[in-house]
């Protein structure tokens, strides 16, 4: 099992054993229902990336190259149409359409308006010391301006610690089996993310933390849950009769200094990821 996968049961167990329900839920699922949730408040998990511990859950299979794309649609090339982020493989913003065929000055509008990414490398770059070191997507201009989903996953702060570049993900809200929990798409974004401003700055990925305020299981997720309870028994015994056997780790094969905007999705590489099967399904709260 993988630390994220310790992670993962250590959290499904808290959110069934001592979570609460929520009242008057905002999302509804497809056919109209309301959707409601089971949430704890302030979870925390840490990966240590330099020493291989890379936040992956196996105990179902993450897309992980989606979730990269995604990133790139955030930061690098980022924007907010959904036309110029299905051009990129991001498809499953639809639902979202405030109208016009964007998603609302939202995520890549607001790092593409105050220019947050290349404000960051320089910062590092120039003052690797210096404590303000931040990315926020939570900008209440942009909020107020339109229409659209509030970001979930909204802000990071960067520290230098010698070599090593260590990163922060503050996210306010989060669906856990789907996407924000323990190695799921959310975590191995923003540690990609590391990965990529670590190699452009010339330092290594260093600690990656993620904070989650509120984190919930839908009510029709709790079936699934129970499978990935049920999968991670199957995993420790695997890990019992295999000690020492390597994790997954995703690796970024670009030369330190190289220009943000020239990494690809070529570039990265997953190593030993072997998750289980078959792959579970979710019914998402839009």
């Amino acid at each position: 099992m993988t630390r994220a996968d310790e992670y993962m049961v250590q959290d499904i167990r808290n959110i069934l054993d001592n979570g609460y329900k929520d009242i008057d839920p905002r999302p509804k699922y497809e056919d109209g229902t309301p959707a409601h949730t089971i949430s704890v408040n302030h979870v925390m998990r840490k990966y240590d990336l330099s020493k291989g511990d890379f936040p992956i859950c196996t105990l179902r299979r993450q897309a992980w190259k989606t979730g990269i794309r995604e990133i790139f649609t955030i930061y690098q090339h980022p924007t907010n149409v959904l036309s110029e982020m299905e051009d990129m493989g991001v498809t499953w913003w639809g639902p979202w359409d405030i109208g016009d065929g964007t998603i609302g000055q939202r995520y890549g509008a607001t790092v593409k308006r105050y220019d947050l990414v290349h404000k960051l490398i320089d910062n590092i770059k120039a003052d690797p010391y210096g404590r303000r070191k931040v990315m926020s997507l939570w900008q209440e201009t942009d909020l107020r301006e339109t229409p659209g989903l509030a970001p979930c996953a909204f802000l990071t702060i960067w520290n230098v610690r010698g070599e090593y570049l260590d990163m922060s993900l503050i996210q306010r809200s989060g669906d856990m089996l789907t996407a924000s929990g323990a190695g799921g798409i959310n975590e191995i974004q923003y540690a990609s993310l590391l990965l990529m401003i670590a190699c452009v700055t010339g330092y290594k990925p260093g600690v990656f933390t993620h904070f989650v305020a509120n984190e919930q299981i839908y009510d029709r997720h709790f079936e699934n849950a129970q499978e990935m309870l049920n999968r991670a028994e199957k995993a420790k015994e695997e890990a019992a009769q295999n000690p020492g056997a390597p994790q997954p780790m995703l690796v970024l094969r670009k030369e330190p200094g190289c220009a943000f905007e020239d990494i690809t999705l070529d570039d990265f590489e997953m190593l030993d990821y072997e998750p289980q099967a078959p792959q579970l399904k979710f019914e998402l709260g839009i």
